[in-house]
Formats: structure tokens, sequence, C-alpha cells
């Protein structure tokens, strides 16, 4: 009984390393694999985008998948995945491969995020939610390490190769392990309908609460991509200092959960919305004092991540309390999907609005994205909140 659920919890922070590992080798690899192949440094947009369009069918497709073949083989065919087009990409030497094979390392990073997040948000609490993807931040600082190793050492190829061969044990313990899965195995999986993505859309409090995910990626995307740039050209800060403060942020963010977890199961999912958005506009306003010293800036860097920690995990957290256990897996997989649009699609246009009137209203930005989320989760709490009174009442 016990050994096994505290067994099933360890494979489950193990898959979420997994999860991370592969989201940052394509930038730290990208400087050095450009040359390599012969194409523009701006290609690396053709492949990132190509992963996010798989990322986003897949977050679509994952509830039907799940509930057809249940969580565990979601997971396993989705590490597998992944691990397939990360060699695929180690062995390529022309660009069109890298084409091929992101088509895979999207659509397995979709299929088990939705997944294990919707699996998490059932069975356990805030505070492992926290804690998962603190490891997910893991995953994506381990990364660059391997890609500079590899880098230093040998080719960027390597660096595929070594989180390609990360990735398949990970996917050979899951599968040696499927049997531990079995102990959640709930009626929510088994034999539901699922109420399909329409159906989804048309609950009360939906659309505001994709609203608000979705302004929330865009905030925390366009922060890990143009942070650096943005102390470079209006801070003034030298490029190789603005590179490693550049990760800041994401030690912000994977402090401020691993610390959140703690904290979590008492204050709830949306005190702990309240409270990270009144951190992170702390950071922001950092960013508009008018100073010469960098250390602002720096400071609000770490603010910004540090109350970014605990807005996701929430979020998806009170995804199954706010619209039913039944509903959770389809809203988390459109939830999955406004993500990465948000994450896609809001630091281009940053960069094309930074290029156009400077770099300087990257706060400003941020703002009206963090206003945007707080009110549309705030009016989701509210009215599941209601209807929850209202149920209450008619029991």
């Amino acid at each position: 009984g016990k050994e096994m659920y505290t067994l099933l919890l360890v494979l489950i922070y193990v898959a979420f390393i997994s999860l991370g590992l592969p989201d940052s080798l394509l930038g730290s690899g990208w400087p050095v694999m450009y040359s390599d192949l012969g194409v523009p440094i701006s290609f690396m947009g053709i492949v990132s985008m190509i992963i996010s369009g798989g990322t986003i069918i897949s977050s679509l497709l994952s509830d039907r998948l799940t509930k057809k073949f249940g969580t565990r083989v979601v997971t396993v065919v989705s590490v597998f995945l992944t691990a397939i087009a990360l060699l695929g990409f180690s062995f390529s030497n022309q660009f069109w491969m890298l084409i091929v094979f992101a088509i895979p390392y999207g659509f397995g990073a979709g299929a088990i995020d939705a997944a294990l997040n919707n699996y998490i948000a059932l069975h356990y609490t805030s505070r492992h939610m926290s804690w998962l993807h603190c490891f997910w931040g893991v995953g994506t600082i381990v990364s660059p390490f391997v890609m500079s190793y590899a880098l230093t050492n040998s080719t960027w190829n390597v660096g595929y190769r070594i989180v390609g061969f990360i990735q398949i044990g990970i996917g050979l313990l899951l599968l040696i392990t499927l049997p531990v899965w079995k102990i959640n195995k709930q009626q929510v999986e088994n034999g539901a309908r699922s109420i399909g993505l329409l159906g989804a859309l048309k609950i009360r409090g939906v659309p505001f609460l994709l609203t608000g995910f979705f302004a929330y990626c865009a905030a925390e995307a366009t922060t890990m991509y143009w942070a650096s740039t943005y102390l470079v050209e209006v801070k003034g800060i030298t490029t190789d200092l603005a590179a490693r403060f550049a990760s800041l942020f994401y030690i912000g963010l994977t402090v401020g959960r691993f610390l959140g977890g703690f904290v979590m199961n008492k204050l709830g999912d949306r005190k702990m919305i309240l409270f990270g958005t009144g951190i992170l506009s702390c950071g922001i306003i950092a960013l508009l004092i008018p100073t010469g010293e960098s250390v602002v800036s720096l400071a609000g860097f770490i603010l910004i991540g540090f109350g970014c920690a605990p807005i996701y995990p929430c979020i998806i957290h009170s995804t199954p309390y706010n619209f039913g256990a039944e509903n959770s897996g389809v809203i988390i997989g459109i939830q999955m999907a406004s993500a990465y649009v948000g994450s896609t699609f809001m630091p281009p246009l940053f960069g094309f609005l930074g290029n156009c009137i400077g770099f300087a209203i990257l706060p400003v930005y941020l703002i009206i994205f963090v206003v945007l989320m707080i009110i549309m989760t705030e009016w989701t709490f509210r009215l599941t909140g209601r209807k929850k009174m209202a149920e209450e009442t008619n029991e």
C-alpha cells in the first residue's frame, strides 16, 4: 500500500524531470547548430513552432487518449516518442531532418504534459503539484549544462544524444514499473465518457480560466526569452553578465516552487495565486524603477520568477475542484494548449513591438498580461464558488 504509493510518486517526479529536459536544449544548442546546418539563425523559430504545433495538437487529444489507454500508457509512449525525437536530432546533419523529428518531439511533450498534470490534480495535493513543477525546472536547468559539456568536448549532436539516452532510461523505468500505476485506478479513467472539447468550453467559467492561463503563460515565456535582451538594451548590462542573469528568473521560479510547496496545502490554490501575483507585481515595479543600479533589475527578475512560481501549478490543481473530476482531463488538455499558444506566440509579438517601439516596454507588456490573468482567474473562482454554494443549498 504505502510503499507503492510513495514509489509511484517518485516515478512521477522522475517523469517530470524528463518533461523539462528537452525544453531548453534547442535554445542552448542553436548558436552552434545553425551554422553547422548552414541555415539562417532565425530558423530556430521554424523548429520551435513545429514543436509547439505538435504539442498543442497532442494536448487537445490527450484526454481522449488517456480515457482510452490510461495515464500510464500515454506517459510511457510519450517518453519514448520524445526519446526517438531527441536521438533523431542527434543524427541530423540537415535542417529538414530537424523538422521531421520536431513532430514527435512536440507530440510526446503535449500528451505527457496534459496526462500527468491531470493525474496529479486528481490524485495528489497542490503541494506535490508545486514540487513536481519544481522538478520540471530542474530538468530545464540540467540540459543547458549537458549541452555546454557536449559543445566543449565534442558536438551539439552529442548533447541531444545524452539527453535522448536519459529519456530512454526514464522510459524503461516507467515501463518496468507499469503495475505500480494501478493503485490510483479510479472510476474516473475507465469507461468515463469525455465531454469533448466543445462540451468543456460550454462549462461556466472555463473560457475565463483559459484566458487567464493563456495570459500567465504569455507573461512567463516573454520574461524567459527577453530578460537578457532587456537587461542589455535597456539597463546597459554587459552581454555575458546578462546571459548569466537570465537564469535568475528560472532560479526564482524553481526555488519559489520548492518553498511554495510547504505552505500551499495550508493556504489553498486561490490565495497562492493572489500571493504570487503580489510578488510578481513587485518584481515588475522593480524593473520600472529608473536607476543605474543593476542590482535592482536583477532583483526584479528574481522576484518575477518567485511570484510566478505558484501560479501555474495552482491554476492546474484547482481545475478538478472548480469543474469536477470527470471534466478535468479535457479542461487541463485545453489549458495546456492555451498555455502553449501563449508561450509560442506572445514572446515573438513582444520582439516585434520591442523592435518598433523599444525594449523598454517590457514591464508594461508584462503588466497587461498579469492584470488579465488575475482578473480572469479570480472571476473563475467566483463563478465556480457561487455554483458550488447554489448546489449545496439545493442539496
